[in-house]
């Protein structure tokens, strides 16, 4: 048994409780307050950071810092997630924070450079990309259209969504506690294959739109519709839905609220799993139906009925945390990514033993 397991529920804002409401309520007033109001801007100005945003971005870095210690307390007994916990915050603070807080000081513009399209959803807008040098645009163009398929194609989607990710780095680290409360009904399965594959089409269908403008005539009435169309994303899904909701509800809905029913990045990069060479292989009639599994699955993945019908899981949610082979106590489990596994087959590179 992992350390921290058999406490999990007697922790009362781990549980629904009252308090896990009050941490909620307070998490959705500071994000309500950091998307629509200006209060932070104070803050920032008295730590001499260019904005609210610079100031935000250091709470979360810390947070991740913070919650990355917590959480290899519990579990860093396992090298695969020290490693990707140690890449997980290593990305944020270098890329995520330290990189982008240094252009600003220099008075270029900041570019955060572990977000791709469709995540950064205006990146590859032709008005973003004619402002960046060149380097930057063929990063962006690149990583988004053919490096990270590629990569997920061949490693999984946890090479992104568990090891590079800022928003799945919050959900591993600071979110740790609450991985459990993620619901596993086949309803909420239902919701989730709608709301996120619904976001990912609105995303295309923006960027759809963006494109036609780019090339319109003036006066056009596709301009008018591509603005309205941008104006409601960033609001509804980039700051309502990703933002307050997304972190909000950790402590009654589990981590990866965003991740599992809206992130467009993950609902494309889960498509290419599916027909890529990840999967999480079950070692034949050796389950015994504890239940780890599919408790600390954060993305909802009832991984206990895969393993007592002795199927390997191969679903487009599923971001590799391998959470459920660390707590499994026998074993079953394994992450891996040979053309044709048996239980526990070939293990490539990155399936580092758990």
């Amino acid at each position: 048994m992992q350390s921290g397991l058999l406490s999990t529920y007697q922790n009362p804002t781990q549980n629904r409780n009252i308090l896990a409401w009050v941490l909620s309520a307070v998490l959705m007033g500071f994000y309500v307050d950091l998307y629509f109001y200006d209060h932070l801007d104070a803050v920032a100005k008295l730590l001499h950071l260019p904005s609210k945003w610079t100031f935000y971005g250091l709470l979360y870095t810390l947070g991740m810092c913070v919650g990355g210690y917590f959480m290899l307390k519990k579990h860093g007994n396992s090298r695969y997630h020290m490693l990707r916990t140690v890449s997980l915050i290593a990305v944020q603070s270098i890329l995520g924070f330290l990189l982008p807080l240094a252009l600003d000081f220099a008075g270029r513009p900041s570019y955060y450079f572990s977000y791709f399209f469709p995540l950064k959803y205006d990146i590859l807008f032709p008005s973003s990309l004619k402002d960046m040098p060149v380097v930057v645009a063929l990063w962006f163009i690149f990583g988004s259209l053919f490096g990270l398929p590629l990569l997920v194609y061949f490693k999984g989607k946890r090479t992104y969504c568990s090891w590079i990710c800022g928003c799945g780095g919050l959900a591993e680290t600071f979110g740790d506690p609450w991985r459990h409360l993620s619901n596993k009904s086949d309803k909420a399965w239902r919701i989730e294959q709608v709301s996120i594959y619904a976001v990912l089409a609105l995303v295309f269908t923006m960027f759809g739109l963006i494109i036609g403008d780019a090339y319109a005539a003036d006066g056009s009435a596709l301009r008018e519709v591509a603005h309205h169309t941008k104006s409601f994303y960033s609001f509804a899904i980039g700051s309502v839905f990703s933002g307050v909701l997304g972190t909000g509800l950790y402590p009654l809905m589990g981590t990866r609220v965003w991740c599992r029913f809206g992130c467009p990045m993950a609902a494309l990069l889960g498509l290419v799993q599916k027909f890529g060479r990840f999967r999480i292989s079950v070692k034949k009639d050796m389950c015994i139906s504890c239940g780890n599994c599919s408790t600390y699955c954060e993305m909802g993945i009832d991984v206990r009925a895969y393993a007592m019908a002795n199927e390997d899981i191969k679903r487009a949610s599923c971001v590799g945390c391998g959470m459920c082979a660390h707590v499994c106590p026998r074993g079953v489990l394994k992450l891996e990514t040979s053309r044709d596994p048996g239980p526990h087959g070939n293990i490539q590179v990155w399936t580092v033993d758990l």
